[in-house]
């Protein structure tokens, strides 16, 4: 399904009783763009994330992933989008090659195209020597690169990296981001949350949200004027500081 925003939200929304965790929140992503979703612990990001992957339900309003309604076609959205998560997802006593044919059949893909896509995994990630030995040996640079790749294996429409680069040093980090890179300028739209805040800085649009609401929304320069702040850790102070949750 080509369309051209591959997530729309409008006035979503999640609740738990009496608490609001998502609040009326609109926003839309359009493929091939770095989108980043900010904010404290307790925001109601990690909310909001799992509406838009299919594994909860909105309390109201609507969005769409990869043009399937997330409330009423939840299973084709999971098939349409890639996910990885700070803990990398992969399994680490099996090797290389058997965690990529693992996802890859997940994600739907037949025997051949497991076996060609393994192939130009080795080479893209310089991995040929490293295919048959355990995920757990590898350094924590290549396991990321790895759960990303695997991740993104069946070329989906929209890849969800929730805080991916935690505990990962510097240079591993800006090499991660290069990986992001190529995949957004391949069509793919990252929609990606972290907790550093030079990150937000490589996202093409940032929203922050504070206590269920998206409080700001635009490009880091937009939002750096807007705020008259030296940096995105700047504005990011200046929103979540009047947060009521903890």
């Amino acid at each position: 399904m080509e369309i051209d925003e591959v997530i729309t939200a409008e006035n979503l929304t999640k609740r738990f009783g009496n608490f609001t965790a998502v609040d009326a929140i609109s926003f839309h992503v359009k493929r091939g763009e770095i989108f980043g979703f900010l904010g404290a612990n307790g925001a109601g990001k990690s909310t909001a994330m799992r509406m838009l992957c299919g594994l909860s339900l909105p309390t109201s309003g609507k969005a769409a992933v990869a043009g399937y309604d997330i409330a009423t076609e939840s299973e084709k959205v999971k098939r349409h989008i890639g996910y990885m998560s700070q803990r990398f997802s992969l399994y680490d006593e099996l090797t290389v090659r058997q965690n990529i044919s693992l996802f890859a059949g997940i994600y739907g893909l037949g025997r051949k195209e497991i076996s060609e896509r393994c192939d130009a995994l080795a080479r893209e990630l310089d991995f040929s020597a490293q295919m048959d030995v355990p995920v757990s040996v590898l350094p924590l640079g290549q396991q990321q690169k790895l759960a990303f790749s695997v991740a993104t294996i069946h070329r989906p429409e929209v890849v969800f990296l929730d805080e991916p680069t935690g505990g990962v040093d510097p240079i591993t980090r800006r090499r991660f981001w290069e990986l992001i890179y190529r995949t957004a300028e391949s069509g793919t739209a990252v929609f990606v949350t972290t907790h550093y805040m030079d990150e937000a800085e490589y996202c093409r649009r940032v929203s922050i949200m504070v206590d269920g609401k998206i409080k700001a929304m635009g490009t880091p320069s937009e939002l750096k004027k807007k705020f008259d702040a030296a940096d995105m850790d700047e504005v990011f102070r200046r929103l979540a500081r009047n947060a009521q949750r903890q």
